[in-house]
């Protein structure tokens, strides 16, 4: 047999990254064995019974009848490879090397795909994320499963071909099989219909004012009050009157959601994402990490909406661990070896009651808890944290009267053409932004000195409260991007003093 070393490329995620990874294959003299180096972690260790037994039943001499040395080395060698997605190209690789198909030139083709035993090709996480680094680096054509062909259709710039049985790539690249690119349709952005429609709510004007605010400025909200008010239902809401996701926006969540392996089957992710994580999340549920870093919730409801509801329950470490993704947007994995950063760039929705037995500062009924241990149940929220949420708002109970007020079936498409044109605006006055900034709770310090106009008095009054110690440097310029998305949804060129002042009011964490 003639010695040949094979070269094929696959790919390796990184967070919501990839980096491509070249697969030699050696077939020497020797003992023989398959062995896999590169710091392959169990998954691509395993690659060599489900590669030799999907080789066999595709009508091919499998590694395990071949009396050589057979050497598998997955390079850059100093990055882990994780995953059964490498099972395509060690299997063709091999084929190439054993001289049981044709050498073709694979520098412009990546190969991604787990096999089964059959010889199957299995959908694998991170498909869309590898199919764009292949397209930003140069190479012509990707091919993946069929399973994973819809979350690709948004990579631009690279032929995607779907497959379905390790054969079928062989006889294409033997030129004995044609098989068709795959073509997505043009990107549909959708508003998926909500569980609860905000004119399902009656009553709670002062609620959905709020939520108009947090939809138009992308701001953090805060429900508070006693049970059965209606905290969730209005949380809920909230992702039916926020406007269709961006072209650049979907293709942010489809990375994400691919490289979590939510995609698979699915399509990629055209409508604001709605997560709601129950209270025994873990930290790494949540937040993101991992051995092997993956992204957690508050990545998953990129662009969309997070809700946490019972707050205080959630474990403090995973509480403390929100700070850094409510302020900075981004969750930072740090690892001995390399920095994965995921973006959590979402509208924070969260809900509580006021002590335990939920009825502190209810007008009607009587809260039976002691000061103490509503004490202890308002302490496990922390300041900085409560801090970093724009809009605190008092949920009270709703009476008869309001039940009894008629439907506004349109009132969701009316507030939704309300949020869209405030964020039409917002978006003209970022236009001259040195980087993207998607609505006004994504404004930096120095932004907001920039990019929000106010009146002297409206000036005046936000310096009082601050000097007045009502609000933390942080509040005060919270306090300013909430009264500038107030000034958007009235169309008005400057903030003036009565935004301030009803930006001030959602600041106040005190039960009414």
């Amino acid at each position: 047999m003639q010695h040949t070393i094979a070269k094929i490329f696959s790919a390796e995620l990184e967070g919501i990254g990839a980096q491509r990874v070249e697969v030699e294959v050696d077939i020497n003299i020797g003992l023989a064995s398959f062995t896999i180096v590169g710091l392959a972690d169990k998954a691509v260790s395993e690659a060599r019974e489900r590669v030799s037994s999907a080789i066999k039943n595709s009508g091919a001499k499998p590694p395990t009848r071949e009396n050589r040395k057979i050497v598998v080395n997955l390079a850059p060698a100093d990055i882990k490879k994780n995953g059964s997605h490498y099972d395509l190209a060690i299997a063709l690789g091999y084929l190439m090397a054993s001289n049981q198909m044709r050498m073709f030139d694979a520098s412009n083709t990546l190969f991604v795909g787990e096999l089964g035993l059959s010889g199957e090709v299995r959908g694998v996480p991170g498909v869309f994320n590898i199919c764009q680094m292949a397209a930003d680096n140069g190479f012509e054509k990707v091919f993946i499963p069929y399973d994973n062909r819809q979350e690709a259709a948004l990579a631009v710039g690279i032929t995607i071909i779907p497959i379905k049985r390790l054969r079928d790539v062989v006889d294409y690249l033997e030129g004995t099989i044609v098989l068709e690119p795959y073509r997505g349709g043009d990107f549909e952005p959708r508003v998926v219909p909500a569980t609860v429609d905000i004119s399902e709510i009656r009553g709670q004007e002062t609620a959905k004012r709020a939520l108009l605010i947090a939809a138009a400025g992308g701001h953090n909200i805060f429900f508070s009050g006693p049970p059965g008010t209606g905290k969730t239902m209005l949380a809920q809401t909230l992702v039916s009157i926020l406007p269709p996701l961006s072209f650049n926006e979907a293709i942010e969540a489809t990375q994400i959601h691919s490289a979590a392996g939510l995609l698979l089957g699915k399509h990629y992710i055209d409508s604001r994402p709605f997560r709601a994580p129950h209270h025994t999340a873990s930290l790494v549920s949540v937040i993101g990490g991992g051995q092997n870093p993956r992204p957690g919730e508050v990545s998953l409801a990129h662009r969309g909406v997070l809700f946490l509801d019972e707050l205080p329950e959630f474990h403090r470490d995973v509480l403390e661990a929100l700070r850094q993704p409510l302020e900075g947007g981004a969750v930072v994995v740090a690892r001995a070896k390399k920095t994965i950063s995921f973006p959590s760039r979402c509208v924070l929705v969260a809900a509580s009651n006021p002590c335990p037995c939920g009825y502190y500062g209810d007008h009607e009924k009587e809260c039976v808890c002691t000061a103490s241990e509503i004490a202890r149940y308002q302490k496990k929220l922390s300041g900085p944290l409560l801090d970093r949420i724009d809009l605190h708002v008092w949920v009270d109970r709703i009476h008869a009267a309001d039940l009894r007020v008629e439907r506004d079936e349109r009132e969701s498409h009316r507030l939704r053409e309300m949020v869209m044109r405030a964020r039409a605006r917002a978006h003209e006055r970022f236009s001259d932004a040195p980087r993207m900034i998607a609505s006004n709770a994504d404004l930096s310090s120095k932004e907001v000195e920039r990019y929000v106009h106010r009146t002297p008095s409206a000036h005046a009054l936000a310096e009082r409260m601050l000097d007045a110690g009502k609000l933390s440097a942080r509040g005060y310029f919270k306090l300013l991007k909430v009264a500038q998305t107030i000034a958007d949804l009235e169309e008005s060129l400057l903030v003036e003093e009565r935004h301030v002042a009803e930006a001030f009011s959602y600041r106040s964490r005190v039960a009414a």
